[in-house]
């Protein structure tokens, strides 16, 4: 059995985006052919696309986490490593998206709309992007960007042209039932409806939709019953009908003082979404008022008693009996008719355009603030700096010195001198903590020296190639003395008696 599900929490995660890679062409009689290893891929996006063929938010709640595909690394031979696949979250026309922070982000209404719930990382470049006239054969490559990681809350908000209101048991689920097809669950109990029910209505050429939203009583907007999780679903409807049950048996009730209580909760209801679709506060919604259960005579004279008062309200009212269907087809076309209105006086939603706005590339903003944890500290903070740094392998000292660069070129040591930073202060930028160096020089005025290298460090782990052939060529002489048998005594014994002679 299908569940209605109208609020979830998601946790998004886009892809990483893939690394660049550090490659050498060779071939036959071009030992250095220059670099050649190729830009990693995009990660994928987590986007949101709303379906109509989607009603309800249950999919989420059993499968809150959504991961998009990581970029392909570069590769040697200049070849770019492909971009992550793209992850589509299909959610139902209506459907708002709320931030950590409680602040709407998005508001998807109309088929096709689409939103970005994460942005996948950039891929790294590769060596052969990385090289220039004064590093002709870089030694390294930038590392792929983390995708972003979010959660959000979905909160689905029910697009219906009509939504009924009224007390529980008032008759609105039954209404539902014989406006439309709709077979919504009925029985003689309060808060038989626990989710709103949707049906589509047909009355002559105009075709409306009208929703009944359950557990409204007094205290509703407050979080009392259930009307503080369903009163959202008022928020798009263009005309609000209230239900009243005219034979209700409870003291001190009435179809008035019914229409006064609840009043008085949308008044004090507060939408989300201020003037959703122009269609203004909710208290400014057209309203007509729905005596039912008259075929019972006594809820007939009683209605008869409040019509005239209700009237002076310039609401429209109409007698009607769900059960036995009187009173349907007058209530019928008078909804519809005043659907017509609202819609020739609003555009129908359509599929909003996504608006993409880049931040620019050369945007340099920085700051630089002083650690409050750290004596002498300072933190550095700003997209430019901390995405160079995440991009960064630290374990190649070439690498680390080509962050230098980009940093000083920035102006961060600079900012850092002005703000009187020390020969030796602990520098945080991200996630990372250096110990500054003020008197290092930029890299055009640095003589190259091995890949993966860097001479303004004073320690350097990285074994060069020279090195690594003389270690190979006294393990290979010491391999041949243990075969031959001669070992550290016998050497010494034959320039003893060299020496004799």
């Amino acid at each position: 059995m299908s569940r209605f599900v109208d609020r979830v929490k998601i946790e998004v995660v886009a892809g990483n985006g893939g690394h660049g890679c550090t490659s050498v062409h060779r071939e036959k009689f071009k030992p250095l052919g220059g670099p050649d290893g190729g830009n990693g891929g995009r990660g994928g996006d987590v986007r949101l696309v709303v379906d109509p063929q989607v009603h309800t938010l249950l999919d989420f709640h059993f499968r809150p986490h959504a991961r998009a595909t990581n970029g392909k690394p570069g590769m040697g031979g200049n070849r770019n490593g492909g971009a992550g696949e793209d992850l589509i979250l299909k959610v139902p026309d209506g459907t708002v998206v709320i931030d950590e922070d409680g602040e709407i982000v998005a508001d998807l209404v109309g088929a096709g709309t689409e939103f970005i719930a994460a942005q996948g990382g950039r891929g790294g470049l590769g060596n052969a992007a990385l090289a220039s006239r004064a590093r002709r054969a870089p030694g390294f490559a930038l590392l792929g960007e983390p995708g972003d990681e979010r959660e959000l809350t979905l909160e689905l908000k029910s697009v219906a042209d009509v939504g009924l209101v009224g007390f529980p048991s008032a008759g609105k689920s039954s209404l539902v039932s014989v406006l439309s097809a709709a077979k919504p669950k009925i029985a003689d109990y309060p808060f038989t409806t626990l989710a709103p029910n949707l049906g589509v209505v047909t009355a002559g050429a105009e075709v409306f939709t009208v929703a009944d939203v359950p557990g409204l009583i007094p205290g509703a907007s407050q979080g009392r019953g259930l009307g503080l999780d369903f009163l959202r679903h008022l928020e798009r409807c263009a005309v609000l009908a209230h239900v009243v049950d005219c034979a209700t048996l409870e003291p001190g009730r009435d179809p008035v003082s019914d229409i006064n209580a609840l009043e008085a909760e949308l008044a004090a209801y507060q939408p989300a979404l201020d003037a959703d679709h122009s269609l203004g506060d909710l208290a400014t919604r057209p309203r007509v008022v729905i005596l039912n259960k008259i075929d019972i005579p006594e809820a007939a004279e009683l209605a008869d008693l409040v019509e005239a008062d209700i009237a002076e309200r310039g609401w429209p009212v109409f007698r009607i009996s769900a059960v036995a269907h009187q009173g349907l087809s007058e209530l019928t076309f008078a909804l519809a008719e005043m659907v017509a209105r609202y819609r020739a006086e609003h555009a129908e939603p359509v599929a909003r355009r996504a608006v993409i706005r880049p931040k620019a590339v050369d945007e340099s903003e920085f700051t630089v603030v002083a650690d409050p944890d750290v004596e002498g500290g300072f933190i550095v903070r700003g997209a430019r700096p901390e995405r160079w740094v995440r991009q960064t392998q630290f374990e190649n000292d070439e690498a680390v010195g080509y962050l230098a660069d980009r940093l000083n070129r920035l102006g961060v040591e600079d900012a850092l001198v002005k703000r009187g930073a020390k020969p030796g202060a602990p520098v945080t930028i991200g996630e990372m903590t250096f110990d500054w160096e003020p008197t290092t020089p930029m890299g055009e005025a640095v003589p190259i020296t091995g890949r993966g290298t860097d001479i303004r460090l004073e320690r350097n782990d990285r074994v060069g190639a020279a090195e690594r052939k003389l270690a190979r060529k006294m393990r290979r002489q010491a391999s041949d003395e243990n075969e031959l048998g001669w070992g550290a005594a016998d050497l010494g014994q034959e320039e003893s008696d060299v020496d004799d002679e």
